[in-house]
């Protein structure tokens, strides 16, 4: 007999359907797979006949061939193992091959029979509302996470057992009402921007990058409340869109970093990875290709603190994804895309004691402090739009502290940060952008009109420090979303002045 059951395998952060075939027939007896399984899903047949016949199901010497197609992609995973169940218990005519036309199945099995919980589950359901699938079969443990998707059936089983009850009997196991519903969870651990003592300058800086979902480098000496900065980023972001948040999920679930109580992202995502972190841990990798920092950060901040600690590699490598906003990993079975879509936040010291330009407290030479600013190349500088310095905090700011009344909360920043990114939505509805940091070199002379008094200052400043086309862009864009914060459609002068001062990295007094 044969029988044929519907899977899918991800490549990337793509979803590919997947039929796993079985037949049984009079032979010498053995079990074998074919299809370019990898040794994890080869390992599947001793788990399936394992899990069966400790369940009770006996079945007579045969050979049984499972076949994985299409046969020129790799199958890698343990989430074959219960579609390869269904399709030889189809084979064995245990249940009716009529039963699984239609039905998508993932999931692991012990070798007790529990099925147990895989990474992934949300863009298979996707994939099987595309296919125009009947419902689908889950581990009990992704059942949530498989109902994200309202407009699908998702059915939990627990084991074979109920594996095999779902199949023949599936209304009790799609109407099975989930414990828990999930709900939106406060996840910025209390924190938010009134907490920031002084630093006027850099928070206008942080309103504007968020606004305009432009990149920022801050740059100051140790304890001046750089990371404290960029940690409340998110709390000042306006929230996700439903579309956004299943995007975000999707990415999440195939890394394998989803809650099983609260699978949903709720809120943008703040990524903060070490700086010993390899290039590959950055832009992602493997044999199968899993998304890495980068694409984790997806319509959320990157934080790289300590920036120049960073390889030159690491470093190097994100050129390509802050221009294009996706990364491109190619290896032997073929190039995998990954979204990249989000925003740079860095933060360094001015040298390697981190003092400069405090003579009184800087020991580096001047060898010290060129090297070290080296470190980060100009074109990776170039493609930061806003650089902005962090003072050391004065003891008058920090004794401020029972001033509540002068202190912006993040709602409040949140608010303002909204109604801008409004008006770029308006503005560029007809347009594949939604930010200013978005615009093309195309788009800027459409969406960036200058007064003649702007054009003359931004020509003088052109040629006093004799900035690079993508640095004359990004000063535009800086400078539309500045206009945009005050409600004005041309830039002017004062517009670019203040974008103009967001390039600290141009500065004698930083960069030597």
């Amino acid at each position: 007999m044969f029988a044929s059951v519907l899977s899918a395998a991800i490549l990337g952060v793509e979803v590919c359907p997947v039929q796993v075939e079985a037949d049984v027939s009079n032979g010498l007896p053995s079990f074998i797979m074919v299809g370019f399984p990898s040794a994890q899903v080869k390992e599947a047949q001793d788990r399936v006949r394992t899990a069966l016949k400790n369940n009770g199901y006996q079945f007579p010497p045969k050979r049984i061939t499972v076949n994985f197609a299409p046969a020129d992609m790799k199958k890698e995973g343990a989430g074959f193992d219960v579609p390869v169940a269904a399709a030889v218990l189809a084979a064995f005519e245990i249940i009716s091959s009529r039963d699984v036309n239609g039905v998508m199945m993932a999931g692991e099995i012990g070798l007790d029979g529990e099925i147990h919980g895989i990474s992934g589950i949300l863009p298979m359901v996707l994939c099987a509302r595309s296919l125009g699938c009947r419902f689908c079969v889950v581990p009990y443990e992704n059942l949530k996470e498989g109902r994200l998707i309202k407009d699908v059936p998702v059915a939990g089983v627990k084991n074979l057992k109920e594996l095999i009850e779902c199949i023949q009997n599936p209304e009790p196991y799609l109407k099975m009402e989930i414990q828990e519903d999930i709900s939106a969870r406060n996840t910025d651990k209390g924190m938010d921007f009134s907490d920031i003592e002084g630093q006027e300058g850099a928070k206008r800086a942080a309103e504007i990058a968020v606004s305009g979902f432009h990149n920022m480098l801050l740059i100051g000496p140790p304890g001046t409340g750089k990371t404290m900065l960029a940690r409340r980023l998110p709390t000042i972001m306006p929230g996700l869109g439903f579309e956004e948040k299943l995007e975000l999920t999707r990415i999440y679930s195939i890394a394998g970093l989803l809650s099983k109580e609260h699978p949903l992202i709720e809120k943008r995502p703040f990524r903060s990875p070490h700086h010993t972190s390899t290039p590959q841990a950055l832009a992602g990798g493997g044999k199968n290709p899993r998304p890495g920092e980068i694409t984790l950060a997806h319509r959320g901040v990157l934080f790289l603190d300590e920036m120049p600690e960073f390889s030159r590699a690491s470093l190097e490598l994100l050129r390509q994804p802050l221009e294009d906003k996706v990364i491109q990993i190619a290896r032997a079975s073929g190039t995998y895309s990954f979204p990249a879509d989000f925003m740079l936040c860095a933060a360094m010291n001015p040298c390697p004691c981190g003092y400069y330009p405090d003579m009184n407290r800087c020991t580096c030479s001047a060898g010290e402090v060129g090297h070290y600013m080296r470190k980060i190349s100009r074109p990776l500088l170039d493609r930061i739009d806003i650089s902005t310095e962090v003072p050391p905090v004065s003891f008058e700011e920090l004794q401020n502290r029972k001033r509540e009344e002068k202190k912006e909360s993040s709602a409040m920043i949140r608010s303002r940060i909204a109604k801008v990114q409004k008006i770029q939505k308006e503005r560029y509805e007809k347009e594949d952008i939604r930010f200013n940091g978005q615009l093309r070199s195309s788009q800027i002379d459409r969406y960036c009109p200058l007064t003649d008094s702007a054009s003359r200052l931004l020509g003088r400043a052109f040629d006093r420090i004799s900035f690079s086309a993508r640095s004359y862009h990004k000063i535009l864009k800086v400078s539309r979303t500045i206009a945009d914060m005050e409600g004005e459609e041309v830039i002017a002068s004062h517009h670019i002045a203040e974008a103009l001062s967001y390039r600290a990295f141009e500065k004698d007094s930083v960069i030597k």
